[in-house]
């Protein structure tokens, strides 16, 4: 499979945005999570964000955290959640992103975890609460096993600090599209329009935004700003989580394609 920086070559060469959904694995089983991955890897996704539940998500809202606290009631631990990511990664074309919290990591130890990650077929890792200046090892061992670490801009990164995010970002930058928690949101800020535009003028690595993106405008908008991808996550949490799994697993194949149409 290829790497999720060169899958963004192909995307950008055929000038079509990444859509990126993000499930919480283990909700509502990893039985369900696995078929969640083959559906919206045949329903329009480039990526898929796969969320490893914790007990003390700091940047996700209402939504993913009640995810992640149903997945942790099931018993879903980090081991599990690779150990079903290695059973379906071979038969998707989509590459999966992990998406975990720094203190898994460090309990493992940052080799280790980055091993076993690279050994379920996962091509990235984003680390929500990974500071810049400590970001060096968990890098380098992603060098090692082939897996890039994406990291985050907010909309109030300054540009000195920009430049510095982008020059160690891989696969892409994520840019955070509000100050806060993840969830659904009404309106994207305009400000996320002055913010591409800003990274745009300092690195040509793709970009993706995510936080409260919830419907295909704002999708669409996002791709008219000039993103390279639109990542969803809430809206697709949400839908898994309050149907039954039936309900839910067609719910969300519905919306990746109406998301997809709409970029």
């Amino acid at each position: 499979m290829t790497s999720i920086s060169k899958h963004f070559e192909s995307l950008r060469a055929a000038n079509k945005c990444a859509l990126i959904p993000f499930i919480t694995a283990g909700d509502p089983d990893l039985e369900n999570t696995a078929e969640a991955l083959r559906l919206l890897d045949t329903s329009g996704a480039d990526f898929i964000e796969l969320g490893v539940p914790y007990s003390d998500p700091l940047a996700d809202g209402a939504i993913i955290q009640a995810a992640a606290t149903r997945a942790l009631k099931q018993g879903t631990r980090l081991a599990d959640v690779l150990s079903m990511a290695q059973s379906v990664t071979r038969s998707l074309k989509s590459q999966i992103i992990l998406f975990t919290y720094y203190n898994p990591i460090l309990n493992l130890g940052i080799e280790k975890f980055i091993k076993q990650v690279a050994d379920a077929g996962i091509k990235g890792l984003v680390v929500p609460d990974l500071p810049l200046e400590e970001a060096d090892d968990l890098i380098n061992f992603a060098d090692i096993y082939g897996v890039e670490m994406t990291l985050l801009v907010t909309p109030n990164s300054s540009p000195e600090r920009i430049k510095k995010i982008a020059l160690k970002s891989q696969g892409f930058i994520y840019l955070v599209s509000v100050t806060g928690v993840t969830g659904v949101r009404s309106h994207v800020q305009i400000r996320v329009k002055d913010v591409l535009k800003d990274i745009r003028n300092i690195t040509s690595k793709p970009i993706g935004v995510g936080f409260g993106i919830s419907t295909p405008e704002q999708a669409h908008q996002m791709r008219e700003w000039g993103a390279d991808a639109v990542i969803v996550g809430s809206a697709f949490v949400q839908r898994l989580g309050e149907n039954t799994p039936y309900n839910g697993l067609r719910a969300i194949r519905e919306f990746c394609t109406d998301l997809k149409a709409a970029i």
